[in-house]
Formats: C-alpha cells, sequence, structure tokens
C-alpha cells in the first residue's frame, strides 16, 4: 500500500471540516476543539504504544553519528523546498543562501550527509508552503489536530497538501524505497523530540493546551521570520486572535 502524508493531511482534513459542525463547543482558535482533543488522545496512545518506543529503539542501536548523517540528508532535501518557498515569498537574497546549502551539502557534503553549508556560514532556514501563506495575507484558519502529524491550522494543512507535491521523499517512484524513506525520516523526526518532550510532561497541567498555543506562537513566530508585530486579543473573551 502506498503510504503518502497528502493521504493523512487530505483525509484529517476533510474529518475536521465534516465534523466542525458538531465539535462547536472549542473557543475562537481552536473551534474544533473536541474534534481535535479525540484527535489527540488517539496520537497520544499511538504514539506510546509504537512511535516512542520504535524512536528509543533507533536511538539505542544507531551510533551518534550515524544518527547526525541521516537527520542532514533529511535536511538537505527539507532545503529544496526551503528555496522554493523562499523564492514565493521574494526573499532572494535568503533563496540563493539556502540553495548554495543544497549545492554544498550535496557535493562537499556527500549528499547531504554532512553539513557543510552550516560550518561554512550558511544558516539554516525553516520555510514553507503553510509560511508562504501567511506571508501573503493568508490568516491561520482554525486549529487542526492531524491523525500521527499532530498540530497544525487549516492553513498549514493546505500547505502540507501543496508542499507534499515538492517533496523528494514522497515522489521517490519505487514504492519500497518511498516507504522506507517515510519511515525513516519520521522515526529520525520521532527520536528528536524525545529529550524535549520531558518539558511538556513537567511543564504543562493540560499538555494539549500548552501544545496548542506552543504550536501557533512558533508559526506566528515562523511567518514574521522572527519578529511578529504584537499579538491582538478579543475584547470578550481575552483570547489571542487568529
Amino acid at each position: 500500500m502506498r503510504f503518502h502524508r497528502a493521504n493523512l493531511v487530505t483525509t484529517a482534513l476533510a474529518c475536521a471540516l465534516l465534523l466542525g459542525g458538531c465539535a462547536s463547543n472549542g473557543s475562537r482558535i481552536d473551534p474544533l476543539e473536541p474534534l481535535n482533543r479525540g484527535i489527540y488522545r488517539f496520537n497520544d496512545v499511538a504514539d506510546k504504544a509504537v512511535l516512542k518506543p520504535v524512536a528509543r529503539a533507533y536511538k539505542a542501536v544507531t551510533p551518534v553519528p550515524v544518527r547526525t548523517a541521516v537527520g542532514n540528508f533529511f535536511s538537505n532535501l527539507d532545503d529544496v523546498l526551503v528555496t522554493a518557498n523562499d523564492v514565493l515569498q521574494f526573499k532572494f537574497r535568503r533563496a540563493a543562501g539556502d540553495a548554495s546549502r543544497v549545492i554544498f551539502n550535496s557535493t562537499f557534503g556527500v549528499a547531504g550527509l554532512f553539513d557543510v553549508a552550516s560550518v561554512w556560514g550558511l544558516e539554516k532556514h525553516d520555510e514553507d508552503f503553510g509560511q508562504t501563506l501567511g506571508y501573503w495575507g493568508i490568516g491561520t484558519g482554525a486549529y487542526l489536530v492531524l491523525p500521527l502529524l499532530g498540530p497544525s491550522t487549516l492553513r498549514d494543512t493546505l500547505g502540507l497538501v501543496v508542499d507534499n507535491e515538492g517533496d523528494l521523499v514522497t515522489n521517490i517512484g519505487d514504492v519500497p524505497t518511498r516507504n522506507s524513506g517515510i519511515g525513516l525520516r519520521f522515526t529520525d523526526h520521532r527520536t528528536s523530540l524525545l529529550d524535549t518532550e520531558k518539558i511538556l510532561e513537567e511543564a504543562a497541567i493540560d499538555p494539549y493546551l500548552f501544545l496548542r498555543d506552543a504550536y501557533l506562537q512558533r508559526r506566528r513566530s515562523l511567518v514574521y521570520d522572527g519578529n511578529p508585530p504584537p499579538q491582538e486579543f478579543d475584547d470578550d473573551t481575552g483570547e489571542p486572535l487568529p
């Protein structure tokens, strides 16, 4: 069976739109909160039962240099999408730098296994089509929790679908190779969160709210390249406006 990230995103988006009328007890920034909490609980169970054990096993049996090389490889592939979104946002100087990262890491870095670009002073950036939509004034829309993929918004979910079309991993023609690449990338990402998740466990009274607010704040910061304008709040509820 072909495992395609867009399928998960599209299914989650359709469910959110269909069930939105039944999930109307949320806040203005999270009108689908009952639905989102249900998906969050599903993700939490799946993570504890499968994803976290796999990530721990991967970390235990894979030497640090190998894990670093794997992370660098997927980061280099991601820089291709980063560069494309730089161009879509008319950030041409940054696009030149990010394109240079791809060229240098793909050649001198041995197919991206070594991040020589960072050593040479080319900073790693984080751009995606969700940020591009935000850059051009498209609002976040409703907060969404996607099955397995976690926090998102209506805007970022649409962005995921578009980015998926240019994703070098999910567009590999050979099915076993593609699925292996997706699985390894997912495992690498989950492994990178093993240490930071302790903050969520120790600091959050309500992990769902903590994760939601942290995600929305981070995405807002990314859209404005780390310098967002002052947040506006609803006069009646005191909630931040999307």
